[in-house]
């Protein structure tokens, strides 16, 4: 009987990280989602859940060294080595540099660059010892956005952190490509549509921000790739975007 696969996405909430697991769950995948406080993810990973595969809710602080191995082997018992993960996580206070205090700057890197060390190293640990055995490789995805490839007035905080989560998803490419590991980082280019936001609603311009389930969709055929033909890097925006 053929193994059922399993996604992790780190830093799930209720917008694109339950759209994550949504899509990872309609293609009969094993769920594992992760958030600092997973009883407010509990009904979304209850409702991912499906009579070959399941879902399940994980408490993670990303940031915290031990809390993420702890994920991983947790997730690992209950579900199988993951086949693919998502580094999701996001934090920033928007201010003015001349405002900024040292804890506000140091808080929004570890989420946004630290956390996607502690992740991505751990991922990388289970899906080469993986391969060491013999088994397939897996897939290693960092959410990005227009952040990580420019640092806009008073988004210092957000900035700084993405730059260096794109930076550690090029190097870990380089060196995990090569044994079968697909490292990918996508460029979240504009507003994510927030799930209060009804489609056709009145006020808001028809396809103005990114739909959560057609990022999701993105995500999934990154992860489906043959290894011909890896994307490193995508770029997402909305066609009204200015770029």
């Amino acid at each position: 009987m053929e193994r059922t696969q399993v996604a992790l996405i780190v830093g799930a909430g209720p917008g694109l990280g339950c759209a994550l697991a949504q899509r990872f769950a309609k293609a009969e995948m094993h769920v594992a989602m992760a958030a600092r406080h997973p009883e407010r993810i509990e009904a979304m990973a209850a409702g991912c859940s499906g009579i070959n595969h399941h879902a399940r809710a994980y408490g993670c602080d990303a940031t915290h060294e031990q809390m993420v191995d702890v994920l991983f082997r947790q997730v690992t018992k209950d579900q199988g080595v993951p086949d693919v993960v998502v580094y999701n996580a996001g934090a920033f206070i928007q201010r003015s540099i001349l405002e900024t205090t040292r804890e506000e700057f140091e808080s929004a890197w570890r989420v946004g660059c630290l956390g996607g060390f502690l992740v991505g190293r751990a991922a990388a640990r289970a899906l080469v010892a993986r391969v060491e055995q013999g088994g397939p490789g897996g897939t290693i995805l960092f959410t990005g956005a227009t952040a990580s490839l420019r640092g806009g007035a008073r988004f210092h905080n957000l900035a700084v952190g993405k730059f260096g989560l794109r930076a550690l998803a090029q190097s870990m490419a380089r060196e995990l490509q090569p044994r079968g590991i697909h490292v990918a980082h996508v460029v979240i280019d504009g507003r994510i549509r927030p799930p209060e936001v009804v489609e056709g609603d009145a006020d808001v311009v028809d396809d103005g921000m990114l739909d959560p389930a057609a990022i999701a969709e993105a995500y999934y055929q990154l992860w489906r790739q043959p290894r011909s033909a890896w994307t490193h890097e995508l770029d997402l925006r909305p066609w009204l975007e200015r770029f």
